[in-house]
């Protein structure tokens, strides 16, 4: 019997900086003023790509309404 590969669908914090194109830095100052939607796990902290998608569409709405 053969296992399937799991799709992983959740981001490091160093992922999450490259996906966003931000530094580590400001993905981890974003984590901790509770700005950015993550997940702590087991001592790590997780993002869902579709959570990412969403918050990067709220901020472009948010900067063409202010």
């Amino acid at each position: 019997m053969e296992l399937e590969k799991v799709t992983r669908t959740t981001l490091t914090m160093k992922e999450t900086a490259e996906y966003l194109g931000v530094s580590y830095w400001l993905v981890t100052q974003l984590v901790k003023r509770k700005k950015i939607p993550c997940s702590r796990v087991g001592g790590k902290v997780l993002f869902r790509k579709e959570a990412l998608d969403n918050y990067l569409q709220k901020q472009e709405e948010a900067s063409i309404n202010s």
